[in-house]
């Protein structure tokens, strides 16, 4: 199998509310639009919303969103002047990550890291 892109697909209760939190809150560039639906740019990748849900359901935590940002204190400011809501202040976490967590309208948990200069994640493993 040749994989040539991939996406996250997430769909909201209330798409437009959904939409206006990854682009206006979390600060998501959109790629593309379409009716029914608008796909963000997710760093390496894609997140789509589209579609309606009929009901809310409880957040399913086998499924979750995990961005990279730069700076950690920079980003915790910004969603919170932004009116997100943070589930989790922003910490060092034992595996060596600075991590914050925040959800999206209808629960869906986003880990938003940094990484820190020292952490293995810098460092080429082809040596």
């Amino acid at each position: 199998m040749d994989v040539l892109a991939g996406r996250i697909l997430v769909t909201p209760v209330d798409p437009a509310r959904s939409v206006a939190f990854y682009r206006d809150v979390l600060g998501l560039g959109v790629y593309r639009e379409f009716p029914g639906g608008t796909v963000f740019f997710l760093g390496g990748g894609y997140l789509e919303v589209s579609g309606q849900a009929v009901e809310p359901t409880s957040p399913d935590y086998r499924v979750r969103l995990w961005v990279q940002v730069r700076d950690l204190g920079a980003a915790h400011r910004e969603l919170v002047a932004r009116g997100a809501t943070v589930v989790r202040e922003p910490r060092r976490e034992p595996w060596g990550l600075d991590e914050m967590w925040v959800v999206d309208p209808d629960g869906l948990y986003i880990a938003v890291v940094a990484v820190p200069p020292e952490h293995p994640l810098r460092r080429d493993p082809r040596g």
